[in-house]
């Protein structure tokens, strides 16, 4: 007992000192903390994504009112394990690279992963389920998450499922990062793969200090700065060092700032946001809020909106791996002895085994990290964190349009867009009173040149999560041909709309929001045909922006849609008007703005 409390000084003046230098050192945990903490991290997210679940994507770019009731109470995880297991899908999802490790070991390959994930019976959405797709049909990791390939990349996913990679890391952020880029990169580039990155560094942290403040500081430096998931994580840590008792404030600066989406199709001109920047954000806004209180930090998370079971699932285990299991309050414990021996859906491991195997894996890192283990203690060599490399996804592109489609794909569809790039949504449907499944082979062709054939399963396992898809294009007009080769009456495809891209339309991210509304002259003027047209909005609005000829007749309508707070530029072609001069009229709530320009063939 006497060598026991000496080794827990020992740890607590080591966790002091860790923090003071931040750079490589040797800290010694004793083995029933180390043990706590991981304990804490998979216990702590499985009570947060709970609290959360029956929240989950129901409050869309905003936040949960304070009157709205979230239920706790004795047996209720119970009840979501046995009625609603798919809850847990972040907790499965990181379980299958888990047992991976269990299996195969530390050196594990990426393909090994990759196919695990990709044969497992569960349902997958988003950049997920577009990896899964590509890895089922040859394209595998890493270009199975890059955007090129997968129009979800910088979505929410490994973020959700990236906790394993630090709590198997105590205390050693590049090995974290490692593992992140192996694994990361199955399903997310980018800033997608930089939530997942930056969950992985907190959790690794998490053993080494007691300070979130300095665990978020410190876990940001794995992150390019310059990244605009970098960017987006310290404006979180920047505006709540500015208004420290109001997460409020911060949550409506971080919402005003980045809550629209770039890549994800179902996201882009949308309150559905699964974007990894904002979500993260809403981690960090429950962590510094929260002020170690586990209460209190996953119902701010929670109540920040969006993908809000997942984002206080992480900030639960984050926290819960700070303070060790035993300190997490007996009442949001209540009923976790029930569920900690059932397995999680689709796997057969349950919450005590993942406990086991995190340890295992995580004492044999520390060894293969230099470290030190003894019966009673481990020596953790604590990493000083190191940048990743940078990834910008979507680049050069900006969502200019969302194009209504709304047809049935039974032969051939045709539309015209003018941009650099495109992204369909839709899906395939089997006819009523049909069970067999079906894949239907689709030819896409751009501009009168053929693209590629691509395979559209009705299976919703197998899914293509986004249909068709094409970036890089010349900034031009364009015509997708999209001609079904082998088509039934037993099945169908249906086209929601297309996303259109430009090199210059929307980026909010880098732009102040501005005081007032404001429309400026158009650039090149005169020109011929393309021209481009930059306005400013300083409050959410329905906004449009048409074009009249001399006549002051309307000829084209530009924008008519509500958009954010920023600054806004469109490029647009006027093919098929005639040379003269026209005038383009800005409408917003009450202000009304004209400007002239010049087209000249």
């Amino acid at each position: 007992m006497k060598y026991a409390l000496v080794l827990f000084v020992s740890y607590a003046i080591s966790l002091m000192s860790c923090i003071v230098c931040a750079q490589d050192a040797t800290i010694e945990i004793p083995l029933e903390i180390l043990q706590d903490k991981i304990k804490g991290g998979w216990a702590g997210q499985t009570i947060a994504c709970t609290y959360g679940g029956s929240t989950e994507f129901q409050f869309r770019s905003r936040m949960i009112p304070d009157y709205h009731v979230i239920p706790w109470y004795d047996g209720y995880m119970k009840e979501w394990y046995d009625d609603s297991p798919w809850l847990y899908d972040d907790i499965y999802m990181d379980l299958t690279f888990v047992e991976v490790f269990e299996t195969e070991g530390l050196d594990a390959p990426a393909s090994s992963f990759a196919h695990a994930f990709a044969y497992a019976d569960y349902y997958l959405w988003h950049a997920n389920q577009c990896a899964r797709y590509n890895i089922l049909n040859g394209i595998m990791p890493p270009q199975s998450g890059h955007w090129l390939n997968n129009p979800c990349a910088d979505d929410i996913d490994f973020q959700i499922e990236a906790d394993f990679a630090g709590l198997m890391s105590p205390g050693m952020v590049n090995t974290s990062s490692n593992i992140c880029d192996k694994i990361g990169h199955i399903m997310n580039y980018g800033d997608g793969w930089y939530g997942g990155v930056y969950v992985a560094a907190m959790y690794a942290l998490a053993f080494v200090s007691k300070d979130i403040n300095y665990i978020v500081e410190e876990a940001l430096k794995v992150i390019p700065p310059e990244s605009k998931y970098g960017l987006c994580m310290r404006d979180v840590i920047n505006w709540h060092s500015q208004n420290p008792d109001n997460w409020k404030i911060t949550w409506l600066k971080v919402h005003d700032k980045w809550n629209n989406d770039v890549g994800c199709p179902h996201g882009v001109f949308s309150d559905f946001n699964i974007d990894a920047k904002i979500n993260s954000a809403w981690i960090l806004v429950g962590l510094l809020y929260g002020e170690r209180d586990f209460g209190k930090t996953i119902d701010i998370s929670t109540r920040c909106g969006d993908d809000s079971d997942c984002n206080p699932a992480s900030a639960g285990g984050i926290l819960g791996t700070v303070i060790g299991c035993d300190s997490i309050p007996d009442y949001w414990k209540q009923g976790l002895s029930e569920v900690e021996p059932i397995d999680f859906q689709h796997t057969t491991i349950s919450l005590l085994d993942a406990y086991d195997m995190s340890y295992r894996q995580a004492l044999e890192l520390i060894e293969k990290n230099g470290g030190d283990v003894d019966g009673e203690k481990a020596a953790i060599k604590v990493q000083n964190p190191e940048p990743v490399q940078l990834e910008v996804g979507f680049d050069g592109h900006y969502p200019l349009e969302k194009k209504e489609l709304y047809t049935f794909l039974t032969d051939d569809v045709t539309f015209q867009f003018v941009g650099n790039g495109f992204a369909v949504n839709g899906e395939a449907w089997l006819a009523q009173g049909i069970t067999t499944d079906y894949t239907f082979k689709v030819a896409m062709y751009i501009d009168g040149n053929y693209v590629e054939t691509t395979n559209i399963p009705t299976n919703y396992t197998v899914r293509k999560f986004i249909p068709f898809w094409k970036y890089q294009l010349p900034m031009s007009e364009h015509k997708v041909r999209l001609r079904v080769m082998n088509p039934t009456n037993r099945a169908g495809i249906y086209l929601t709309n297309a996303i259109i891209y430009s090199p210059s339309g929307l980026d909010y991210a880098n732009e102040q929001i501005p005081v007032n509304f404001s429309l400026s002259q158009n650039y090149p003027n005169p020109f011929n045909p393309f021209t481009t047209i930059e306005f400013s909005i300083h409050q959410e609005s329905f906004v449009t922006l048409k074009v009249y000829n001399i006549k002051g007749e309307k000829v084209k309508t530009l924008v008519s849609q509500n958009l954010f707070p920023g600054n806004h530029r469109y490029t647009w072609n006027f093919i098929g008007l005639a040379s003269g001069i026209y005038y383009y009229k800005l409408q917003a709530g009450s202000f009304q703005a004209t400007k002239k320009c010049i087209l000249v063939r």
